[in-house]
């Protein structure tokens, strides 16, 4: 399910949901997110730092 806001659901979340959070955004599964950002983090770059960021300011769904 696609949706506008880009908030941190409470149920489906592994760690902190802001792979499900960014997955409902972008229409796709949170496994197939969280597969492209464990992916991601293979290559040089600061996806986890982004990460962190993302799980503090990402509010939380009700």
């Amino acid at each position: 399910m696609k949706t506008t806001t880009l908030a941190r659901p409470q149920s489906r979340k592994m760690i902190a949901g802001v792979c499900a959070g960014l997955a409902d955004r972008v229409g796709w599964s949170a496994g197939k997110m969280r597969l492209i950002f464990v992916l991601s983090c293979l290559l040089p770059g600061p996806q986890f730092i982004l990460y962190l960021v993302l799980w503090l300011m990402m509010p939380k769904r009700p």
